[in-house]
Formats: C-alpha cells, sequence, structure tokens
C-alpha cells in the first residue's frame, strides 16, 4: 500500500494526513474481497525499514494503528474477516500489541477472508528467522541438513499457515517489490498501478483481478503444457 505521503503532499498535508485518508481503502478492499470470496488478503501495512522514518511519523502512525484497529472489529465481525499478523511483532509498542491481540482473538473463530496484517516486516527478516530456525534445528540434531527442502524452508515461514499469493498489487506506479514476502512471491502474478493508495477503490480491485484472470499462469512450464 504505497502513495499515502505523496497523496497527503498533493493536498498540502502533513504524511500522517495521508496515512488517515489510507484507511478507506482498507476498508473497501477488505470488504469487496470479503464479497467475491477471497480466502486471504495480506497488507504491507508497515516494515522493518520504516522504523527509520522521522520519529513523528512513525508515532503517529503506531497510534492510528491502535485506533484503526480497535474501531474495525465491528467491521470485520460483519464481514466474517478473520485478522492475523506476520512480523517482528514484539518490536511494537505495547498498546499496538494489545489491541492486535484481542482484534486476532475476537475474530479468530470467522471463517471468511483471513486478512494478514505485515507489521514490522520485510522478506529479508522473514528469511533470516527462517534460517536461524533451521540451524537450531540442524545444531540440536532435530533434523539433518539433507533433509533442507522448499517445503520444510516454507513451514519456517511466518506465512506457513497461508498459501503463496496469486496476485500482488502494487500502487502508486513503483516498480519495485519493497522487500516483500520475497520468498513467496516467486511466481505471484504482478498488478501495478499508478492511483496512489488512499484513491485506491473496490472498483480498482476488480480491475486488478479482471487483469489476472486474464494471465496465463505457467510456472515454469510452456504454454503448450498448460493447455493441455
Amino acid at each position: 500500500m504505497d502513495g499515502n505521503g505523496r497523496w497527503a503532499k498533493s493536498k498540502g498535508a502533513e504524511r500522517i494526513f495521508g496515512h488517515r485518508n489510507a484507511i478507506t481503502a482498507v476498508r473497501e478492499v477488505s470488504e469487496a474481497s470479503a464479497e467475491l470470496g477471497v480466502k486471504y488478503l495480506t497488507l504491507y501495512a508497515f516494515s522493518t525499514e520504516n522504523w527509520g522514518r522521522p520519529k513523528t511519523e512513525v508515532m503517529g502512525l503506531m497510534k492510528l494503528l491502535v485506533s484503526t484497529i480497535r474501531g474495525e472489529i465491528k467491521t470485520l465481525q460483519k464481514n466474517n474477516i478473520r485478522l492475523r499478523a506476520i512480523g517482528a511483532l514484539d518490536n511494537l509498542p505495547g498498546s499496538c500489541q494489545k489491541e492486535l491481540s484481542e482484534a486476532i482473538e475476537q475474530t479468530k473463530n470467522n471463517d471468511g477472508l483471513t486478512l494478514v496484517l505485515a507489521l514490522s516486516y520485510s522478506g529479508r527478516w522473514e528469511i533470516t528467522e527462517a534460517v536461524k530456525s533451521i540451524a537450531e534445528q540442524v545444531k540440536s540434531g532435530e533434523l539433518e541438513a539433507s533433509e533442507i527442502d522448499d517445503k520444510l524452508f516454507s513451514k519456517h515461514l511466518s506465512t506457513r499457515d497461508f498459501p503463496d499469493p496469486e496476485l500482488l498489487i502494487r500502487t502508486s506506479g513503483e516498480m519495485r517489490i519493497s522487500n516483500f514476502l520475497l520468498w513467496q512471491i516467486a511466481y505471484t502474478e504482478i498488478y501495478i498501478t499508478d492511483k496512489l493508495w488512499p484513491d485506491f477503490r473496490k472498483e480498482d480491485l476488480y480491475e486488478a483481478i479482471l487483469a489476472y484472470q486474464n494471465r496465463e499462469r505457467r510456472f515454469g512450464r510452456i504454454s503448450e503444457q498448460v493447455k493441455t
């Protein structure tokens, strides 16, 4: 979800103003995904690199995160959405951890869309943590190095309970991955739109999905094999 700061700047406002207005986009995309029968939606809300932003912006974001989670519980319940989170969550302020934990607990029995918030997350962080975990198991004798393959590695990622993404939507026209789900998106279809995230609405999600439906997913094979 990119472009909040530029959106605010274009209106002569502080960056936090853009983050506040991004909540509408989050709500619309989540509700639309639930209505369409999408099973998993992951929103990249805050990266490990974002901690390096100006302190005032980071603190404003954290306060906004707390109030947003608290205010969206009814919407999540109404749409049968289950909330989950991935990332170095221990680095979040205590108030954020508390609100997040309570929201996850309150929505755990919902069986519609699973909404995954990536907070204090980065693909490199996740891969490094997985390597550490596997190394510890090899060191303790629980695991042989010869047993390590891509399936085992995936089980050590924070997304082990979720399928790999089929579609990645990048807003604001930026042509980069920005350290997001680096292992999981090996064969994910990428859709880039120039629209800034605060302006992203249900119709934009529909356009992205229609574009995805017209892609041919070959997973390393050739077209003839896929059609057969």
